[in-house]
Protein backbone atom coordinates (compact mmCIF):
# COMPACT_ATOMS: atom_id res chain seq x y z
CA UNK A 1 0.00 0.00 0.00
CA UNK A 2 0.73 3.05 -0.83
CA UNK A 3 1.60 5.41 2.22
CA UNK A 4 0.46 9.49 1.99
CA UNK A 5 4.45 9.91 3.05
CA UNK A 6 5.57 7.63 -0.16
CA UNK A 7 3.27 9.96 -2.35
CA UNK A 8 4.79 13.11 -1.41
CA UNK A 9 8.35 12.02 -1.93
CA UNK A 10 7.74 11.06 -5.94
CA UNK A 11 9.17 13.30 -8.26
CA UNK A 12 6.95 15.22 -10.45
CA UNK A 13 7.48 12.56 -13.43
CA UNK A 14 6.96 9.27 -11.32
CA UNK A 15 3.73 11.38 -9.83
CA UNK A 16 2.53 11.42 -13.78
CA UNK A 17 3.63 8.37 -14.26
CA UNK A 18 1.19 6.30 -11.41
CA UNK A 19 -1.45 8.87 -12.53
CA UNK A 20 -1.17 7.79 -16.25
CA UNK A 21 -1.31 3.90 -15.68
CA UNK A 22 -4.10 4.78 -12.98
CA UNK A 23 -2.43 3.64 -10.25
CA UNK A 24 -3.05 6.54 -7.98
CA UNK A 25 -5.68 8.95 -8.38
CA UNK A 26 -5.62 12.66 -8.99
CA UNK A 27 -7.72 12.86 -5.67
CA UNK A 28 -5.61 10.61 -4.03
CA UNK A 29 -2.20 12.28 -4.51
CA UNK A 30 -3.75 15.77 -4.11
CA UNK A 31 -4.67 14.95 -0.54
CA UNK A 32 -1.62 12.96 0.44
CA UNK A 33 -0.18 16.78 -0.01
CA UNK A 34 -2.65 18.41 1.67
CA UNK A 35 -2.62 16.13 4.85
CA UNK A 36 1.34 16.65 4.40
CA UNK A 37 0.48 20.45 5.08
CA UNK A 38 -1.74 19.90 7.56
CA UNK A 39 0.77 18.19 9.58
CA UNK A 40 3.96 20.21 8.93
CA UNK A 41 2.75 23.40 7.42
CA UNK A 42 2.46 25.24 11.02
CA UNK A 43 6.32 24.86 11.99
CA UNK A 44 6.89 25.48 8.40
CA UNK A 45 4.73 28.28 7.16
CA UNK A 46 4.98 27.84 3.35
CA UNK A 47 1.30 28.72 2.97
CA UNK A 48 -0.67 31.94 2.98
CA UNK A 49 -4.07 30.20 1.52
CA UNK A 50 -4.61 26.91 1.13
CA UNK A 51 -7.42 25.93 -1.56
CA UNK A 52 -8.64 21.90 -0.17
CA UNK A 53 -11.45 22.74 -1.68
CA UNK A 54 -10.34 23.64 -5.25
CA UNK A 55 -7.30 21.38 -5.63
CA UNK A 56 -10.04 18.51 -5.16
CA UNK A 57 -12.55 19.67 -7.39
CA UNK A 58 -9.66 19.75 -10.25
CA UNK A 59 -7.86 16.66 -9.17
CA UNK A 60 -11.76 15.02 -9.00
CA UNK A 61 -12.10 16.60 -12.39
CA UNK A 62 -8.93 15.09 -13.90
CA UNK A 63 -9.84 11.73 -12.79
CA UNK A 64 -13.39 12.00 -14.86
CA UNK A 65 -11.50 12.55 -17.71
CA UNK A 66 -8.85 10.07 -17.31
CA UNK A 67 -11.45 6.98 -16.91
CA UNK A 68 -13.19 8.33 -20.38
CA UNK A 69 -10.39 7.98 -21.93
CA UNK A 70 -9.72 11.95 -22.85
CA UNK A 71 -6.25 12.80 -23.86
CA UNK A 72 -4.28 14.43 -20.90
CA UNK A 73 -1.94 16.86 -20.02
CA UNK A 74 1.20 14.90 -18.75
CA UNK A 75 0.88 17.16 -15.70
CA UNK A 76 -2.09 16.52 -15.55
CA UNK A 77 -3.07 15.71 -11.58
CA UNK A 78 0.12 16.34 -10.20
CA UNK A 79 -0.55 19.48 -7.51
CA UNK A 80 0.90 22.92 -7.76
CA UNK A 81 1.94 25.57 -5.46
CA UNK A 82 1.83 29.13 -6.91
CA UNK A 83 3.90 32.12 -5.27
CA UNK A 84 1.25 34.83 -3.91
CA UNK A 85 2.25 37.45 -6.18
CA UNK A 86 0.61 35.68 -9.34
CA UNK A 87 -3.47 36.97 -9.48
CA UNK A 88 -5.70 33.98 -9.34
CA UNK A 89 -9.21 34.05 -9.85
CA UNK A 90 -11.32 33.01 -6.76
CA UNK A 91 -8.67 33.10 -3.86
CA UNK A 92 -6.69 35.38 -1.94
CA UNK A 93 -3.73 37.47 -3.87
CA UNK A 94 -2.00 39.68 -0.98
CA UNK A 95 1.49 39.80 -2.42
CA UNK A 96 2.48 39.39 1.46
CA UNK A 97 1.43 42.96 2.32
CA UNK A 98 -1.44 44.54 4.38
CA UNK A 99 -1.93 46.43 1.63
CA UNK A 100 -4.05 44.01 -0.41
CA UNK A 101 -5.50 41.82 2.65
CA UNK A 102 -8.43 39.93 1.90
CA UNK A 103 -8.59 41.12 -1.81
CA UNK A 104 -9.71 38.23 -4.40
CA UNK A 105 -8.74 38.87 -7.99
CA UNK A 106 -11.49 38.80 -10.65
CA UNK A 107 -9.04 37.42 -12.92
CA UNK A 108 -6.53 34.51 -13.39
CA UNK A 109 -2.64 35.37 -14.28
CA UNK A 110 -1.61 33.83 -17.55
CA UNK A 111 0.16 31.24 -16.30
CA UNK A 112 -2.21 30.18 -13.51
CA UNK A 113 -4.33 29.71 -16.76
CA UNK A 114 -1.69 27.09 -18.08
CA UNK A 115 -1.98 25.59 -15.12
CA UNK A 116 -5.46 25.23 -14.79
CA UNK A 117 -5.26 23.88 -18.80
CA UNK A 118 -3.05 21.21 -18.00
CA UNK A 119 -4.86 20.37 -14.85
CA UNK A 120 -2.80 20.80 -12.32
CA UNK A 121 -4.80 20.89 -9.06
CA UNK A 122 -3.56 24.44 -7.65
CA UNK A 123 -3.10 23.85 -3.67
CA UNK A 124 -2.57 26.94 -2.55
CA UNK A 125 -1.05 30.15 -2.58
CA UNK A 126 2.62 30.64 -0.98
CA UNK A 127 4.27 32.82 1.87
CA UNK A 128 6.76 35.92 0.34
CA UNK A 129 8.20 38.80 0.82
CA UNK A 130 5.97 41.43 0.67
CA UNK A 131 5.64 42.97 -2.98
CA UNK A 132 9.11 40.36 -3.31
CA UNK A 133 11.30 42.73 -2.04
CA UNK A 134 13.98 41.05 0.35
CA UNK A 135 15.95 37.98 0.29
CA UNK A 136 14.45 35.81 3.60
CA UNK A 137 10.37 36.15 3.67
CA UNK A 138 11.07 37.87 6.86
CA UNK A 139 9.57 40.75 4.89
CA UNK A 140 5.90 38.94 4.66
CA UNK A 141 3.29 40.97 6.34
CA UNK A 142 1.90 37.67 7.87
CA UNK A 143 5.56 36.05 9.72
CA UNK A 144 8.49 34.21 7.82
CA UNK A 145 8.66 30.72 6.14
CA UNK A 146 11.32 28.51 7.72
CA UNK A 147 13.37 26.77 6.17
CA UNK A 148 12.71 22.76 6.62
CA UNK A 149 16.67 22.16 7.07
CA UNK A 150 16.57 24.18 10.14
CA UNK A 151 13.66 25.60 11.21
CA UNK A 152 15.36 28.46 13.19
CA UNK A 153 16.99 29.59 9.46
CA UNK A 154 15.26 31.77 6.30
CA UNK A 155 14.27 29.54 3.38
CA UNK A 156 15.32 32.43 0.99
CA UNK A 157 13.50 35.04 -0.60
CA UNK A 158 11.30 36.75 -1.66
CA UNK A 159 10.00 33.04 -2.77
CA UNK A 160 10.95 31.60 0.42
CA UNK A 161 7.15 29.71 0.26
CA UNK A 162 7.70 28.65 -2.96
CA UNK A 163 11.18 26.89 -1.82
CA UNK A 164 9.83 25.44 1.78
CA UNK A 165 6.80 24.25 0.30
CA UNK A 166 8.92 21.66 -2.46
CA UNK A 167 11.63 21.15 0.02
CA UNK A 168 8.94 20.14 3.03
CA UNK A 169 7.33 17.74 0.44
CA UNK A 170 4.22 19.58 0.67
CA UNK A 171 3.84 20.06 -3.16
CA UNK A 172 6.02 18.81 -5.26
CA UNK A 173 5.83 21.98 -7.70
CA UNK A 174 5.79 25.34 -6.90
CA UNK A 175 5.68 28.77 -9.17
CA UNK A 176 8.43 31.65 -7.85
CA UNK A 177 8.90 35.07 -9.60
CA UNK A 178 12.70 36.24 -9.65
CA UNK A 179 13.54 39.50 -9.80
CA UNK A 180 17.23 39.09 -8.49
CA UNK A 181 17.09 36.01 -7.53
CA UNK A 182 14.31 35.00 -5.62
CA UNK A 183 13.86 31.42 -7.03
CA UNK A 184 17.50 30.49 -7.62
CA UNK A 185 18.90 31.84 -4.03
CA UNK A 186 15.82 30.06 -2.17
CA UNK A 187 16.52 26.96 -3.70
CA UNK A 188 19.90 27.15 -3.62
CA UNK A 189 19.08 27.43 0.42
CA UNK A 190 17.35 24.46 0.66
CA UNK A 191 18.80 21.94 -1.65
CA UNK A 192 15.83 22.42 -4.39
CA UNK A 193 15.93 23.64 -8.52
CA UNK A 194 14.50 26.81 -9.62
CA UNK A 195 14.85 27.89 -12.86
CA UNK A 196 14.71 31.83 -13.58
CA UNK A 197 13.67 31.68 -17.74
CA UNK A 198 14.78 34.35 -20.39
CA UNK A 199 13.39 37.47 -20.00
CA UNK A 200 10.20 37.03 -21.69
CA UNK A 201 10.10 33.63 -21.75
CA UNK A 202 7.19 33.19 -19.45
CA UNK A 203 4.31 35.69 -19.06
CA UNK A 204 4.04 38.49 -17.00
CA UNK A 205 0.41 38.68 -17.24
CA UNK A 206 -1.10 39.03 -13.71
CA UNK A 207 2.42 38.97 -12.14
CA UNK A 208 1.84 41.93 -9.53
CA UNK A 209 4.75 44.24 -11.48
CA UNK A 210 7.63 44.91 -8.50
CA UNK A 211 10.37 45.78 -10.98
CA UNK A 212 8.54 45.27 -14.70
CA UNK A 213 12.32 45.62 -16.41
CA UNK A 214 13.13 42.70 -14.69
CA UNK A 215 10.89 40.82 -13.07
CA UNK A 216 10.10 36.60 -14.42
CA UNK A 217 8.24 33.74 -13.04
CA UNK A 218 9.58 30.44 -13.58
CA UNK A 219 9.35 26.93 -12.05
CA UNK A 220 10.51 25.77 -8.97
CA UNK A 221 10.90 21.84 -8.20
CA UNK A 222 13.24 19.03 -6.54
CA UNK A 223 14.30 17.52 -9.53
CA UNK A 224 15.58 19.09 -13.00
CA UNK A 225 13.57 17.06 -14.97
CA UNK A 226 10.56 18.30 -12.79
CA UNK A 227 11.00 21.60 -13.17
CA UNK A 228 11.90 21.78 -16.87
CA UNK A 229 8.01 19.92 -16.91
CA UNK A 230 7.24 22.63 -14.98
CA UNK A 231 8.80 25.29 -17.67
CA UNK A 232 7.36 23.72 -20.21
CA UNK A 233 3.69 24.34 -18.88
CA UNK A 234 4.03 27.98 -17.99
CA UNK A 235 6.80 29.36 -21.03
CA UNK A 236 5.39 30.19 -24.40
CA UNK A 237 4.00 33.35 -26.33
CA UNK A 238 1.44 35.96 -24.95
CA UNK A 239 -0.31 38.49 -26.59
CA UNK A 240 -1.70 40.53 -23.02
CA UNK A 241 2.17 40.82 -22.55
CA UNK A 242 4.30 43.00 -24.83
CA UNK A 243 7.61 41.68 -23.55
CA UNK A 244 6.52 38.32 -23.86
CA UNK A 245 8.75 36.74 -26.72
CA UNK A 246 7.50 35.12 -29.85
CA UNK A 247 8.74 32.12 -30.24
CA UNK A 248 8.22 28.43 -28.80
CA UNK A 249 9.62 27.12 -25.65
CA UNK A 250 12.83 26.23 -26.03
CA UNK A 251 13.45 22.45 -25.74
CA UNK A 252 13.67 22.12 -21.84
CA UNK A 253 12.29 18.69 -21.42
CA UNK A 254 14.38 17.06 -23.93
CA UNK A 255 17.64 18.47 -22.45
CA UNK A 256 16.85 17.52 -18.91
CA UNK A 257 16.22 14.14 -20.48
CA UNK A 258 19.70 14.46 -22.77
CA UNK A 259 22.06 15.72 -19.92
CA UNK A 260 25.04 15.43 -21.96
CA UNK A 261 27.41 17.81 -21.67
CA UNK A 262 30.70 15.83 -23.24
CA UNK A 263 32.30 18.88 -25.76
CA UNK A 264 30.52 21.81 -23.42
CA UNK A 265 32.65 24.85 -22.86
CA UNK A 266 31.70 25.77 -18.82
CA UNK A 267 32.80 29.41 -18.15
CA UNK A 268 33.50 30.12 -15.00
CA UNK A 269 33.15 33.84 -13.83
CA UNK A 270 35.79 35.50 -11.80
CA UNK A 271 33.94 37.69 -10.48
CA UNK A 272 31.42 35.96 -8.47
CA UNK A 273 33.75 33.83 -6.26
CA UNK A 274 36.15 34.37 -3.83
CA UNK A 275 36.15 36.91 -0.55
CA UNK A 276 33.09 36.88 0.61
CA UNK A 277 31.96 33.21 0.07
CA UNK A 278 31.69 30.74 2.48
CA UNK A 279 33.99 28.10 2.50
CA UNK A 280 31.92 25.46 2.30
CA UNK A 281 29.95 26.65 -0.82
CA UNK A 282 33.07 27.28 -2.70
CA UNK A 283 34.49 23.80 -1.97
CA UNK A 284 30.79 22.39 -3.29
CA UNK A 285 30.81 24.16 -6.17
CA UNK A 286 34.47 23.34 -6.80
CA UNK A 287 33.71 19.55 -6.71
CA UNK A 288 30.52 20.20 -8.54
CA UNK A 289 32.32 21.81 -11.53
CA UNK A 290 35.15 19.00 -11.21
CA UNK A 291 31.95 16.38 -11.88
CA UNK A 292 31.07 18.13 -14.84
CA UNK A 293 34.44 17.87 -16.20
CA UNK A 294 34.69 14.22 -15.63
CA UNK A 295 31.54 14.06 -17.47
CA UNK A 296 33.44 15.42 -20.40
CA UNK A 297 33.05 19.71 -20.21
CA UNK A 298 35.78 21.74 -20.86
CA UNK A 299 35.86 25.01 -18.03
CA UNK A 300 37.83 28.22 -19.02
CA UNK A 301 37.15 31.61 -16.77
CA UNK A 302 35.84 34.43 -17.86
CA UNK A 303 35.98 38.02 -16.59
CA UNK A 304 33.34 40.08 -16.61
CA UNK A 305 34.59 43.35 -15.03
CA UNK A 306 31.17 45.59 -14.54
CA UNK A 307 29.78 42.57 -12.51
CA UNK A 308 31.34 44.18 -9.65
CA UNK A 309 28.35 47.38 -10.39
CA UNK A 310 26.03 44.74 -10.70
CA UNK A 311 24.47 45.54 -7.07
CA UNK A 312 24.55 49.29 -6.94
CA UNK A 313 22.85 49.10 -10.11
CA UNK A 314 20.06 46.94 -9.59
CA UNK A 315 19.45 48.65 -6.27
CA UNK A 316 18.90 52.17 -8.29
CA UNK A 317 17.32 50.21 -11.36
CA UNK A 318 15.03 48.15 -8.97
CA UNK A 319 13.60 50.48 -6.49
CA UNK A 320 12.94 53.70 -8.98
CA UNK A 321 10.64 51.31 -10.87
CA UNK A 322 8.97 49.56 -7.75
CA UNK A 323 8.07 52.83 -6.65
CA UNK A 324 6.39 53.93 -9.92
CA UNK A 325 4.47 50.32 -10.09
CA UNK A 326 3.42 50.28 -6.22
CA UNK A 327 1.93 54.20 -7.01
CA UNK A 328 -0.99 52.06 -7.91
CA UNK A 329 -2.00 51.34 -4.00
CA UNK A 330 -3.75 54.70 -2.88
CA UNK A 331 -6.50 53.29 -1.12
CA UNK A 332 -8.76 54.64 -4.02
CA UNK A 333 -9.98 51.80 -6.24
CA UNK A 334 -9.09 48.17 -4.01
CA UNK A 335 -7.19 47.14 -1.05
CA UNK A 336 -6.56 48.61 2.67
CA UNK A 337 -8.00 51.71 3.58
CA UNK A 338 -7.77 53.98 6.36
CA UNK A 339 -8.67 57.43 7.20
CA UNK A 340 -5.80 59.84 9.48
CA UNK A 341 -6.81 60.03 12.91
CA UNK A 342 -8.08 62.92 14.44
CA UNK A 343 -9.63 64.30 10.93
CA UNK A 344 -13.50 64.44 10.73
CA UNK A 345 -13.38 64.55 6.63
CA UNK A 346 -9.53 63.63 5.59
CA UNK A 347 -9.14 64.75 1.98
CA UNK A 348 -8.10 61.82 -0.98
CA UNK A 349 -4.59 62.62 -0.13
CA UNK A 350 -4.68 62.09 3.28
CA UNK A 351 -6.50 58.60 3.32
CA UNK A 352 -3.86 57.89 0.71
CA UNK A 353 -1.10 59.00 2.57
CA UNK A 354 -2.41 57.05 6.02
CA UNK A 355 -3.28 53.93 4.07
CA UNK A 356 0.05 53.90 2.80
CA UNK A 357 1.75 54.16 5.63
CA UNK A 358 -0.54 51.29 7.78
CA UNK A 359 -0.16 49.19 4.94
CA UNK A 360 3.54 49.11 3.47
CA UNK A 361 6.44 47.41 5.62
CA UNK A 362 9.25 48.75 6.51
CA UNK A 363 11.26 47.41 3.52
CA UNK A 364 8.76 48.42 0.90
CA UNK A 365 8.53 51.82 2.17
CA UNK A 366 12.51 52.08 2.08
CA UNK A 367 12.63 51.00 -1.32
CA UNK A 368 9.85 53.32 -2.67
CA UNK A 369 11.84 56.66 -0.73
CA UNK A 370 15.21 54.99 -2.49
CA UNK A 371 13.74 54.97 -5.72
CA UNK A 372 11.21 57.99 -5.69
CA UNK A 373 14.57 60.03 -4.58
CA UNK A 374 16.70 58.04 -7.96
CA UNK A 375 13.92 59.33 -10.39
CA UNK A 376 13.71 62.70 -9.22
CA UNK A 377 14.30 65.92 -11.02
CA UNK A 378 17.79 66.66 -11.11
CA UNK A 379 19.25 62.83 -9.59
CA UNK A 380 17.40 61.19 -12.96
CA UNK A 381 20.90 61.51 -14.76
CA UNK A 382 22.90 61.02 -12.07
CA UNK A 383 21.56 57.56 -10.44
CA UNK A 384 19.04 56.07 -12.51
CA UNK A 385 20.31 56.88 -15.74
CA UNK A 386 24.12 55.95 -14.70
CA UNK A 387 22.21 52.66 -14.01
CA UNK A 388 20.84 51.47 -17.28
CA UNK A 389 24.22 52.64 -18.65
CA UNK A 390 26.25 49.95 -15.97
CA UNK A 391 23.31 47.62 -17.11
CA UNK A 392 24.50 47.37 -21.14
CA UNK A 393 28.29 47.49 -19.72
CA UNK A 394 26.48 44.08 -18.08
CA UNK A 395 25.05 42.70 -20.99
CA UNK A 396 28.02 43.33 -23.14
CA UNK A 397 29.93 41.23 -20.76
CA UNK A 398 27.75 38.62 -21.18
CA UNK A 399 27.82 38.49 -24.52
CA UNK A 400 31.26 38.74 -24.47
CA UNK A 401 31.90 35.65 -22.25
CA UNK A 402 29.39 33.60 -24.18
CA UNK A 403 31.62 33.48 -26.88
CA UNK A 404 34.02 31.31 -25.62
CA UNK A 405 31.96 29.30 -22.69
CA UNK A 406 28.29 27.73 -23.79
CA UNK A 407 27.25 28.47 -19.97
CA UNK A 408 28.44 30.42 -17.11
CA UNK A 409 28.72 28.63 -13.56
CA UNK A 410 29.04 30.52 -10.01
CA UNK A 411 27.84 29.60 -7.00
CA UNK A 412 24.11 30.55 -6.41
CA UNK A 413 24.71 32.27 -2.96
CA UNK A 414 27.68 33.62 -1.03
CA UNK A 415 26.52 31.35 1.99
CA UNK A 416 24.40 28.89 3.07
CA UNK A 417 20.89 30.12 5.27
CA UNK A 418 21.36 32.46 7.99
CA UNK A 419 19.29 32.08 11.18
CA UNK A 420 15.84 33.98 11.17
CA UNK A 421 16.74 37.74 12.51
CA UNK A 422 20.12 37.76 12.30
CA UNK A 423 20.10 39.98 8.98
CA UNK A 424 16.69 42.03 9.31
CA UNK A 425 18.14 45.25 10.90
CA UNK A 426 20.67 45.53 8.56
CA UNK A 427 19.65 45.74 4.91
CA UNK A 428 23.22 45.68 2.89
CA UNK A 429 23.99 42.39 4.30
CA UNK A 430 20.30 41.14 3.49
CA UNK A 431 21.03 42.38 -0.09
CA UNK A 432 24.57 40.75 -0.42
CA UNK A 433 22.52 37.57 -0.63
CA UNK A 434 22.13 38.40 -4.59
CA UNK A 435 25.13 39.19 -5.34
CA UNK A 436 25.98 36.25 -7.57
CA UNK A 437 22.17 36.34 -9.29
CA UNK A 438 21.80 39.63 -9.97
CA UNK A 439 23.27 39.99 -13.48
CA UNK A 440 20.80 37.76 -14.71
CA UNK A 441 18.22 40.13 -14.07
CA UNK A 442 19.80 43.14 -14.99
CA UNK A 443 20.80 41.02 -18.81
CA UNK A 444 17.48 39.61 -19.04
CA UNK A 445 19.44 36.01 -19.68
CA UNK A 446 18.23 32.46 -18.17
CA UNK A 447 19.55 30.93 -14.71
CA UNK A 448 18.99 28.05 -12.57
CA UNK A 449 20.17 26.57 -9.12
CA UNK A 450 20.56 22.87 -8.67
CA UNK A 451 21.80 21.25 -5.34
CA UNK A 452 25.50 21.20 -5.13
CA UNK A 453 25.79 20.01 -1.73
CA UNK A 454 25.96 20.37 2.12
CA UNK A 455 28.76 23.01 3.47
CA UNK A 456 31.36 21.51 5.91
CA UNK A 457 30.77 24.48 8.26
CA UNK A 458 27.04 24.21 9.10
CA UNK A 459 25.62 20.90 7.01
CA UNK A 460 23.50 23.40 5.27
CA UNK A 461 22.64 22.93 1.32
CA UNK A 462 24.68 24.90 -0.98
CA UNK A 463 23.63 25.41 -4.56
CA UNK A 464 25.53 25.90 -8.04
CA UNK A 465 24.36 28.44 -10.65
CA UNK A 466 24.00 27.99 -14.55
CA UNK A 467 23.75 30.68 -16.60
CA UNK A 468 23.06 30.89 -20.46
CA UNK A 469 22.41 33.35 -23.28
CA UNK A 470 19.07 34.43 -23.82
CA UNK A 471 16.03 32.28 -25.08
CA UNK A 472 18.93 28.94 -24.60
CA UNK A 473 17.20 28.36 -21.41
CA UNK A 474 17.94 24.30 -22.55
CA UNK A 475 21.47 24.70 -22.06
CA UNK A 476 20.89 25.10 -18.49
CA UNK A 477 18.84 21.94 -18.09
CA UNK A 478 21.18 19.89 -20.42
CA UNK A 479 23.90 21.01 -17.19
CA UNK A 480 22.32 20.80 -14.55
CA UNK A 481 20.51 17.32 -15.01
CA UNK A 482 24.12 16.25 -15.91
CA UNK A 483 25.52 17.58 -12.42
CA UNK A 484 22.57 16.08 -10.25
CA UNK A 485 22.86 12.79 -12.05
CA UNK A 486 26.81 13.16 -11.24
CA UNK A 487 26.03 14.34 -7.58
CA UNK A 488 23.20 11.79 -7.36
CA UNK A 489 25.51 8.83 -7.71
CA UNK A 490 28.06 10.35 -5.24
CA UNK A 491 25.30 10.51 -2.58
CA UNK A 492 23.41 7.94 -3.09
CA UNK A 493 20.01 9.75 -3.59
CA UNK A 494 18.97 13.65 -3.82
CA UNK A 495 19.96 16.16 -1.32
CA UNK A 496 17.21 16.20 0.15
CA UNK A 497 17.00 12.66 0.89
CA UNK A 498 19.32 13.99 3.96
CA UNK A 499 17.55 16.30 5.38
CA UNK A 500 16.23 16.27 8.96
CA UNK A 501 12.84 14.81 9.14
CA UNK A 502 9.81 17.70 9.96
CA UNK A 503 7.73 16.80 13.05
CA UNK A 504 4.62 16.06 12.34
CA UNK A 505 1.63 17.27 14.03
Amino acid sequence: MTTTRDLTRLSAAEMASLLSTREVSAVELTQAHLDRTAAVDGAVHSYLHVDQVGALAQAEAVDRARAAGEDLHVLAGVPVAVKDVMTTRGLPTTCGSRVLEGWIPPYDATLVTKLREAGMPILGKTNMDEFAMGSSTEHSAYGPSHNPWDLERIPGGSGGGSSSVVASFQAPLAIGTDTGGSIRQPAAVTGTVGTKPTYGGVSRYGLVALASSLDQAGPCARTVLDTALLHAVIGGHDPRDSTSIDAPVPPVVEAARRADVSGMTLGIVKQLGGEGYQPGVRARFDEAVQLLVDRGAKVVEVDCPSFDYALAAYYLILPSEASSNLAKFDAMRYGLRVGPSGVDAPSAEQVMAASREAGFGDEVKRRIILGTYALSSGYYDAYYGQAQKVRRLIADDFAKAYETADVLLSPTAPTTAFKIGEKLDDPLAMYLNDVATIPANLAGVPGMSVPSGLADEDGLPTGLQILAPATADERLYTVGAALESALHERWGGPLLAKAPELKES
